[in-house]
């Protein structure tokens, strides 16, 4: 039986794609073989892989002037292939919204200036800084930030910030294809997979071409993390994680099939809706993000004690509503509601936060 999974990542995947690999797992498209047991330069995965990126490049209407990577190394690792490459003048700006763009920036920092424009850290990232063009360095190489907070449940879902000239670079990890962003507005966006996109192994990169191929202008920065190296190369400068862009194309062809991101948008928001809804209406739970800036992917809250919340997810978990502890440096509650998570999954852990604020 399967249970609600609520984890921030990785995270729960739509059935049918699970599905669908179980039933082609040993045996894939008449090639006697399994896709784990193809060498990445064969035909047969040119067209997986392929069809990975032609599938991505429709649900997020990706131009031809962007490349599309999939590569290793996590979110994280693109910490630092972003400075390595693209901080030029050795100057960026950052928005630091959350711990993962914190970290951004701490990377930032090993490479050149790394300035921090604003930062919500003064009330433990409740909220989105508001900025305007004027708090930008016009000189600097790019501004970088994260649309989605995983921990805090915040989100940056209206006006990105007018940066003028700046590219705009972003971490997209917990919120890609939750909703529609207009890649036009960006110089580079990554995200790592495990949370709307697959499995844990395969980081996602698009980059505009004109920014990798300027190149790194150090030569210390390693071959693998080159962006002109990984473009040149189609992501197979070495193997990449063939079995995770395998399962990320039969996600990218779900999310297809069932109405692309602008339907994926309306289905997060009504899941949102039930959990805030509750949230809104009691005075037992509190929730962490201000109103203006909630996530539709991450919705995190506490209860009135951090023993309440330990039984709170304990009690959810015998109830099949598992993983809804919040990450160790927020504590508290969280669920994460992403593209995968039904709206039935959603309504049940409303109905039993309800009946939990009855029993407390």
């Amino acid at each position: 039986m399967r249970v609600y999974n609520f984890a921030a990542g990785p995270a729960i995947l739509p059935l049918p794609v699970l599905l669908r690999a179980q039933s082609e797992l040993v045996e894939y498209g008449g090639h006697g073989m399994s896709v784990m047991e193809m060498t990445h330069r064969s035909s047969m995965y040119k067209s997986i892989i392929e069809g990975a990126e032609a599938s991505l490049r429709r649900l997020m209407d990706i131009p031809d002037e962007y490349a599309v990577l999939f590569l290793q190394g996590g979110a994280t690792m693109q910490f630092s292939a972003v400075p390595m490459n693209l901080m030029h003048t050795g100057k960026a700006d950052y928005i630091v919204s959350g711990n993962f763009a914190g970290k951004a920036a701490q990377e930032g920092a090993k490479y050149g200036e790394a300035r921090v424009v604003k930062t919500s850290k003064d009330r433990n990232f409740a909220y989105i800084p508001r900025t305007v063009r004027a708090d930008f360095d016009p000189s600097a190489d790019y501004l970088h930030i994260a649309t989605n907070n995983t921990i805090y449940g915040t989100s940056l879902r209206t006006e990105l910030p007018d940066c003028g000239n700046l590219p705009l670079v972003a971490d997209m990890s917990s919120n890609i294809l939750s909703e529609p962003y207009d890649i036009n507005r960006f110089g580079l966006v990554y995200a790592g997979a495990q949370k709307n996109i697959g499995p844990a192994g395969v980081t996602v990169v698009i980059v505009r071409k004109d920014l990798a191929e300027e190149g790194p202008i150090a030569e210390y920065v390693p071959t693998m993390l080159r962006y002109d190296t990984q473009v040149k190369n189609e992501s197979m400068y070495n193997t990449p994680p063939t079995y995770a862009i395998y399962l990320a194309g039969l996600v990218f062809e779900e999310l297809e099939k069932t109405g692309g991101v602008a339907a994926a948008k309306e289905r997060n928001e009504a899941k949102a809706k039930l959990l805030y809804d509750v949230l809104d209406a009691s005075s037992f739970y509190r929730p962490v993000a201000d109103k203006a800036d909630r996530s539709i992917m991450n919705v995190t809250f506490t209860t009135p004690d951090p023993d309440t919340d330990a039984r709170f997810v304990k009690e959810a978990a015998a109830k099949g509503l598992v993983n809804l502890k919040g990450h160790r440096a927020a504590g508290g509650i969280r669920a994460s509601i992403y593209n995968a998570m039904t709206i039935e999954g959603a309504s049940a852990l409303a109905e039993f936060m309800r009946e939990f604020e009855q029993k407390a």
